[in-house]
């Protein structure tokens, strides 16, 4: 099929434009995952590597005290040896020596001769502690104090990422209000700046005052591109903290850009506070470690079974006896056995032990002191920065309606002669930080109570109300 020439430029500008069209449709850039601010919390909790591994020192945790307990089942020890050998004997004994080099050997002392045989033997022995003073019961309470500091740490954990992450979101919804602003301003100098153009090019005004609206808007402009950067910044912090890098992230507004509701909510003690909890935690750990060396130094009583079988090649005559006479059994014997056993001298080192334990105990309940005081002040300072933010936000519309007017008249004097455009630049000054700081102050209040929240060690009073407050106005 011939195609003419004047359908040729038809057909390539519908090729062009079908391009462009499926172009326009690529995305141009990588998607935007929103969040709200609950679903952050609950995603990073759910997925932050630190909570995940404190959930592992708790399951590890907890088997060791699985495994204290473990201590009051008997032991059952079984063993079976055949070997082949010279049996040769001299009157005399030996320490014990590591390793184990010299052998040791049953039977009388016989001609040397140096002839090998087989000989094999088989036990099983059966012993348990029925007594021990309480030892392992102190054992047990030493693993479960550890079992309880990191069940304490998993909360703890928790609330540490609730609480950044709450934080990243705010500052992120906060630099996103300073874009709004700066991008307000700019656009309000762009149109003071033409009407300006306007005047000087019918000279009715210098252009000095073209100058100066130009670089105006240019400073505006830069002030605009750096809260742009902030944004980018903080969004790449609430991905990372939220597990994500690599990934666009933006925090949805909801209730927090108007004014929450005035509830004031009663400080918890200081002493339940996660980090006093796991502070506190720490202190009952070393209580335990000395209680299981008060422990250390009684004696052990042990009852014991032996059911054991052994065989030799050789005879007691001496003569060489057959193979399978070293192979099977040809003699079975049994014990019992009540065993006490104790270190003498093992109290000079467990009292040792017990000082620096003592001393370490001392050291944790000084480190539980601070935490308190610091949980304290942390509340309190919240409390006042929650008192502050509040009385912002009752001053910020005041500003900003005045910052209006004042923008507003400075204009109209400039447009009449009767002012300048230095007039109008620091009238739009005003403005500008009016308008950042009433968006800003109810974003402030809800910035404190996140932090109040985190002082009294539970986020979820702030989640509610968030919750709670529907979304809309101020």
């Amino acid at each position: 099929m011939r195609i003419g020439r004047g359908k040729l430029p038809s057909l390539i500008a519908v090729f062009i434009l079908t391009e462009l069209a499926l172009y326009a449709q690529q995305p141009t850039g990588p998607a935007v995952r929103p969040f709200t601010v609950q679903e952050a919390v609950d995603y990073a909790v759910a997925h932050y590597p630190a909570v995940q591994a404190s959930l592992e020192r708790y399951n590890a945790a907890r088997a060791g005290v699985g495994l204290a307990r473990t201590n009051y089942l008997p032991d059952l020890d079984g063993v079976w040896q055949v070997d082949r050998g010279s049996r040769e004997s001299v009157l005399g004994v030996l320490l014990p020596q590591y390793p184990n080099i010299l052998t040791g050997t049953q039977g009388s002392v016989t001609a040397h001769s140096n002839r090998p045989f087989w000989t094999s033997g088989a036990g099983v022995l059966l012993s348990w502690e029925p007594f021990d003073f309480g030892y392992r019961h102190a054992e047990i309470q030493s693993a479960m104090a550890t079992e309880q500091r990191t069940q304490e740490q998993i909360a703890l954990t928790r609330l540490g990422v609730s609480s950044a992450v709450a934080e990243a979101s705010l500052a992120l919804l906060a630099d996103e209000q300073r874009v709004a602003a700066s991008q307000a301003d700019l656009d309000r100098r762009q149109v003071f700046a033409r009407s300006v153009h306007a005047l000087v090019d019918a000279r009715l005004r210098p252009g000095a005052d073209a100058s100066r609206a130009d670089a105006e808007v240019a400073a505006s402009r830069t002030r605009l591109i750096e809260a742009q950067r902030d944004q980018q910044v903080g969004s790449i912090a609430l991905a990372q903290v939220l597990g994500l890098t690599g990934t666009s992230v933006s925090i949805v507004a909801g209730p927090f850009l108007q004014t929450p509701p005035p509830e004031a909510w009663v400080p918890p003690p200081a002493s339940r506070n996660p980090s006093s909890l796991v502070q506190q935690g720490r202190v009952q750990e070393e209580m335990a470690r000395i209680r299981v060396l008060n422990h250390a130094w009684y004696p052990h009583l042990d009852t014991e079974a032996l059911l054991s079988g052994r065989g030799s090649q050789e005879e007691s005559s001496g003569a060489d006896g057959p193979a399978s006479a070293g192979l099977t059994f040809s003699a079975d014997n049994w014990e019992a056995a009540v065993t006490a056993q104790m270190d003498l001298t093992g109290i000079f080192a467990i009292r040792e032990r017990k000082k620096v334990e003592i001393a370490n105990q001392r050291q944790q309940e000084q480190l539980y002191n601070q935490t308190l005081v610091q949980v304290n002040a942390q509340q309190q300072t919240a409390l006042a920065e929650l008192a502050g933010a509040r009385r912002v936000a009752q001053n910020t519309p005041v500003e900003l309606d005045a910052s209006r007017q004042g923008e507003l008249q400075a204009t109209a004097r400039f447009r009449a002669g009767l002012g300048t455009s230095v007039d109008v630049a620091e009238a739009q000054d005003l403005l500008a930080q009016a308008e950042l700081d009433d968006s800003l102050a109810r974003l402030s209040i809800w910035r404190a109570l996140a932090e109040l929240a985190a002082a009294n060690g539970d986020l979820t009073p702030f989640l509610n109300m968030a919750a709670s407050t529907p979304a809309g106005g101020h």
